[in-house]
């Protein structure tokens, strides 16, 4: 099994996981990863509260990040390992496909660290490598004031959904959201994301409406022709017609808490990567349902870390 560092997302796991009573053992076979990986984040990130060690996936990480911060290590790469690097980042590769890709097929190892390291080398040296980068990285705010999106009651929460979708072992669950271009344009699209393979479906919608919304997701769910047992949706009042949707497509809808993202941490990822193609502020009046398929088509068939740099379409296809 090959040698991987926790993602922030997988500590989150790790803790809902724990809380749920799971054995170390069935948790790290969920992950993907050895046990004795799980054993050591509980011995290196627990915290002391009170009397009590516990375990908080937030410090966790901020305790990873401090440590990579201190480290330091001397050049262990030529100028032609990094020119390949930057060939596969013109082709808009993540340095953790890269990475993983490279190792995989035996050319050369090198951390995704590494690689962002010698991206901001070239841009302190005036270089322009950092806008192969597909995501810029900003600090979020943590702090979040009272839910003034319309409340909808009798929606089911996360809270009820079957644990056995937590185990990612069967395919048909989906997370769903909606992501906007410029602030004043109605224009925007539906983002649809099997849990367990990360195959992504994509829509327009040329005005984020209940009625809008519902038919574009049906319509993706019938082009599909793959299963929908369950979709998981953010709180926006766009989803407020989830009865009419359960009785039109067959699946059970649930919502995560507000101000909650990492509950559909695999559907916020994605859309990260769609900023991509469609940056936040820019309007999406030109984008047409082609544009969206292709780019769905992009992510579908890119190498990703968490299924040992198979591709969604590879993991759901085989």
């Amino acid at each position: 099994m090959m040698y991987h560092q926790l993602t922030v997302l997988e500590r989150y796991t790790i803790s809902k996981l724990r809380k749920a009573g799971l054995p170390v053992a069935e948790m790290a076979r969920i992950l993907g990863c050895h046990r004795s990986t799980i054993y050591r984040e509980y011995h290196r990130n627990s915290v002391q509260i009170g009397r009590c060690l516990t375990y908080c996936p937030s410090k966790a990480q901020e305790r990873r990040n401090g440590r990579l911060r201190r480290s330091r290590r001397g050049p262990h790469h030529d100028q032609g390992q990094y020119a390949r690097v930057v060939s596969l980042l013109r082709q808009q590769w993540s340095p953790e496909q890269i990475a993983g890709t490279l190792a995989q097929q035996g050319e050369f190892r090198i951390s995704f660290q590494t690689i962002y390291r010698h991206v901001r080398r070239d841009w302190r040296a005036g270089g322009k490598l950092y806008l192969e980068l597909r995501q810029r990285y900003k600090r979020r705010k943590r702090h979040y004031g009272l839910e003034k999106r319309g409340r909808l009651q009798g929606k089911r929460m996360i809270d009820e959904r079957p644990a056995s979708v937590e185990t990612r072992q069967e395919v048909g669950h989906w997370e769903g959201d909606t992501v906007a271009g410029a602030s004043t344009d109605k224009h925007c699209i539906v983002t649809l994301v099997e849990r367990a393979t990360g195959y992504t479906l994509i829509g327009k919608l040329h005005c984020r409406t209940t009625k809008a919304l519902n038919r574009k997701v049906l319509e993706l769910i019938r082009r599909s022709g793959l299963p929908f047992l369950s979709i998981t949706y953010d709180n926006g009042t766009e989803f407020h017609g989830h009865a009419a949707m359960e009785e039109a497509s067959g699946a059970t809808i649930y919502f995560a808490h507000p101000h909650h993202p990492w509950e559909r941490g695999t559907n916020e990822n994605t859309n990260g990567l769609i900023r991509q193609y469609l940056p936040k502020g820019e309007s999406m009046s030109g984008v047409a349902q082609r544009h969206c398929n292709a780019i769905a088509h992009r992510l579908n068939t890119r190498p990703r870390k968490r299924y040992g740099f198979r591709s969604p379409e590879q993991q759901l296809f085989g």
